[in-house]
């Protein structure tokens, strides 16, 4: 579809335009397909066709580039120590952990999108939901790697973990950042999970339609002997409403616990009890906002405008602006604690934000994330794809910029005679540019050689799967295989819960 004008009100009814709102006539979520085998055919395209788009292998290549500097650097760190980053007394904690929970808000998105809306049923997820899901496991592999490079003595990491050890050393269980192990170890365990029992379905259609041998062994092995039969998804619909459930408090926990790490601190600034809200919100808001970042492109490249309508990206628009909202509320809401509770510290902490010497990093994290977002207000500008990929550009850049004022609040600490002005080096900055190249690489294969759209969730969500079997199937189905009623139950299998998964 095309990307509508600036100046143009979307009519109901009109070609390619599902964001019209009309209570008795629901608009499409899927646009031009009359058909199961359709469906199936363009989505398999992406990962079946023997040469992707010039733009794909372009991209690649930068980011395999930035994830091997991130790589070569990471060596470097560890055969010369930490000194080469710009943490100084009293910046104890300095860019690899902005970057850490920078990185694990962006993973958010991802659980929320596939766990609680399918949870509360909205259809609209279904096109999102599963490079959503692959962003979070990217985004957390990515923020995992700084806590380890941070603590300096790497190879004496398995100490976080309490098992028995010659030196009778036993990990600090009242410790914050023992709890970020726990909690984002057992939030990628529970997302990976969730990630891949979505995808089973789909790698047994890659696999019944693959051209050579070494396909159709892979996507075998991975597709866990998928048949398609009617127990088959009646386990795999129990066994995805379990998983939702479970992943759900760890959208709300995750963060919570990350935010801890500042939180139980005595430090001004940080010793407050909205950091647990906040974080959570900003990571939602920040998690959509990438969501949108790779969207857009996506649907561009392998030509998804089908299934990723001006719809998605409307209604993801709209939770930006929530969000954008609530983080807005928080920001003001930290100025009015520090006023109120007459703390000369606390005060002089978030004076210094705003006015201080890095006042340029606040106000750019304001704009970007509180004035930038509301620009969805309108829906000429939610539906016009310059604006909103321009918008979540910034809240992507006002998200790190965030985590970069909360860190940087210690170079002003109580003692005058301790501060000092936190300059990054260059291994700083090149550990957050590879940092990138390693999550795009990562998610640039996932688009090449795993279903990038949830084909048995589409198909749930057309008219055909609610009308007359006998009409739309085509000739093949998904997996060679028809149950005793001569139902396609590769397209659109019987379901309990109204939605595939």
């Amino acid at each position: 579809m095309t990307t509508l004008p600036i100046d143009a009100r979307p009519l109901p009814g009109e070609p390619g335009n599902n964001t019209w709102e009309d209570p008795g006539n629901r608009a499409p979520l899927v646009l031009n397909h009359d058909s199961f085998t359709s469906v199936t055919e363009e989505i398999c395209r992406v990962n079946e066709s023997a040469h992707p788009p010039k733009a794909w292998y372009v991209c690649l290549g930068l980011a395999a580039m930035l994830a091997m500097l991130f790589g070569g650097l990471i060596f470097y760190l560890f055969i010369t120590g930490v000194g080469v980053w710009g943490n100084q007394n009293p910046v104890m904690w300095g860019w690899p952990i902005v970057n850490f929970v920078f990185w694990v808000g962006i993973g958010h998105a991802g659980t929320l999108i596939s766990a609680i809306l399918f949870l509360f049923r909205q259809n609209w997820r279904t096109a999102i939901n599963r490079f959503a899901e692959a962003m979070t496991i990217f985004a957390v592999i990515c923020a995992g790697t700084f806590p380890g490079i941070h603590v300096g003595r790497v190879w004496l990491a398995y100490w976080l973990f309490p098992i028995p050890n010659q030196m009778a050393m036993w990990p600090q269980f009242r410790s914050p950042l023992l709890w970020d192990v726990f909690a984002v170890s057992t939030y990628f365990t529970v997302s990976l999970v969730f990630w891949y029992i979505g995808m089973v379905p789909d790698l047994a259609t890659l696999r019944d339609r693959a051209s050579n041998r070494i396909k159709a062994v892979a996507y075998g092995i991975f597709s866990l002997g998928w048949r398609g039969s009617m127990r088959h998804w009646h386990r795999y619909e129990r066994a995805y409403l379990l998983l939702a459930a479970l992943a759900t408090p760890l959208v709300l926990s995750v963060h919570s616990v990350v935010s801890f790490d500042f939180a139980v601190s005595q430090l001004p600034g940080w010793h407050t009890t909205i950091f647990p809200p906040y974080f959570v919100a900003g990571a939602i808001f920040g998690g959509f906002a990438m969501v949108v970042t790779l969207a857009v492109p996506a649907r561009q490249l392998w030509g998804l405008k089908n299934f990723i309508t001006m719809r998605h990206l409307e209604n993801m628009n709209k939770i930006i602006l929530l969000t954008g909202t609530m983080v807005g509320y928080a920001y003001s809401m930290e100025f009015f604690i520090a006023w109120y509770s007459g703390a000369l510290y606390e005060g002089f902490v978030f004076v210094n934000r705003a006015l201080g010497q890095h006042s340029w990093a606040y106000w750019t994290m304001i704009f970007c994330n509180v004035v930038a977002p509301q620009l969805f207000w309108f829906k000429r500008f939610r539906t016009s794809i310059p604006v909103m990929f321009l918008v979540v550009n910034c809240v992507n850049v006002g998200m790190w910029f965030e985590r970069f004022v909360i860190v940087l609040s210690l170079e002003q600490d109580f003692l005058p005679s301790s501060w000092a002005y936190f300059k990054p080096t260059w291994v700083d900055i090149g550990m957050l540019i590879g940092s990138f190249g390693l999550f795009f690489t990562l998610f640039l294969l996932f688009m090449r050689f795993l279903p990038v759209i949830a084909i048995s969730e589409i198909k749930a969500v057309m008219p055909l799967a609610h009308g007359s079997h006998g009409h739309g199937h085509g000739h093949g189905d998904d997996h060679g295989h028809h149950d005793a009623h001569g139902h396609d139950e590769g397209g659109a299998a019987p379901s309990s819960t109204g939605a595939h998964s």
